[in-house]
């Protein structure tokens, strides 16, 4: 009891604002340092003596992957952490609520259905498949009446795989297997300036989770309660809804799907913070950002000169953590 009570004390105090700068400023470094890892010899002294090629990869390449990593880390991260809330299920997010894979099959409807459609095309027709698919999940949860904390996500790893299984059936039809492959593994080698900044669009929406971090976390105390307490549920979880499905949406269109980050980072986050949403989302984002480019810096690097999609490394890395969140959650069930 005595440890509980130290551990409850030290989720009350939170981490300082100190903390957060120290975060942001060591994450700066380690961003700056990952401009010059690459195929391409560069290095800062390149940028102030070499001719325009060095500018130009520089400019249209590193800097581009860069900016598509944090915001990619950053808000996929804070839509898990709305995910679990919603659910009420911290081992909910959109890898394993089928929130990931309605947003895929809905590119490959776009990409169908309106042959030379433009990105934004293609990214509305996704967040709306991933609207729709997060809705359904939601719906399938109000059904189930026995709530193990593990059968939760397992239905939603069904679900998900049930919406695979038919993507990759339509895609095989269709002849777009191999397009199909760009948006199922996370990959930030093809992105070049003109190619991410839909990306920002996804960075706004975190922002604006930021402002209603208080109804989320009054939402993930149950219907019931925070109605009592004079919340518009339904309204709070639409726009949950909403910024979870266009977080995931943008992402799998820009970059592909990265698994297991908004599941792994907000649980992480809130273990050391607890579950007060406006306290856990700043830093939920810095580390999201942080843990993606960490995966990405190992891909690039680990099979030099070639490349690994950083949704492998954080596949791999990110099922190990799953695991041992399982583990700790049967552990503490008992």
């Amino acid at each position: 009891m005595p440890g509980a009570r130290a551990r409850a004390a030290s989720r009350t105090r939170g981490v300082r604002r100190w903390h957060l700068v120290a975060g942001a400023l060591v994450l700066a470094a380690a961003a700056g340092a990952s401009l010059f890892v690459g195929v391409t010899d560069l290095g800062p002294r390149d940028l102030v003596v070499g001719d325009d090629r060095e500018a130009m990869v520089f400019l249209a390449s590193r800097v581009p992957r860069l900016v598509a990593i944090l915001l990619a880390g950053a808000s996929m991260s804070v839509a898990g952490l709305i995910m679990q809330h919603l659910a009420r299920n911290r081992f909910v997010a959109p890898s394993t609520a089928g929130t990931v894979e309605s947003a895929m099959l809905g590119v490959v409807v776009a990409t169908l259905l309106f042959t030379g459609a433009s990105l934004v095309v293609k990214m509305a027709i996704a967040v709306a498949f991933a609207l729709a698919g997060t809705a359904i999940f939601l719906a399938l949860l109000r059904r189930i009446t026995f709530r193990d904390v593990i059968l939760v996500p397992l239905v939603g790893l069904m679900f998900g795989g049930v919406i695979r299984a038919l993507t990759t059936f339509v895609a095989y039809r269709v002849d777009l297997l191999q397009t199909l492959s760009s948006w199922t593994t996370g990959d930030f080698s093809g992105v070049l300036r003109g190619r991410y900044e839909l990306l920002w669009l996804a960075a706004v929406v975190a922002v604006i989770a930021y402002t209603y971090a208080d109804r989320f976390t009054m939402a993930g105390m149950g219907r019931d309660l925070s109605v009592s307490l004079g919340l518009a549920y339904e309204r709070t979880v639409n726009v949950g809804l909403a910024i979870v499905a266009t977080v995931t949406g943008v992402t799998v269109v820009v970059v592909g799907a990265v698994p297991f980050l908004g599941l792994i980072v907000p649980n992480l986050v809130t273990m050391a913070l607890g579950d007060n949403l406006r306290r856990a989302l700043p830093l939920t984002a810095l580390s999201g950002a942080a843990f993606v480019l960490a995966c990405d810096v190992i891909g690039r690097t680990i099979r030099f000169p070639y490349e690994m999609p950083v949704g492998t490394v954080v596949g791999v890395v990110g099922s190990a953590i799953f695991l041992l969140l399982i583990t700790r959650g049967r552990h503490r069930a008992r």
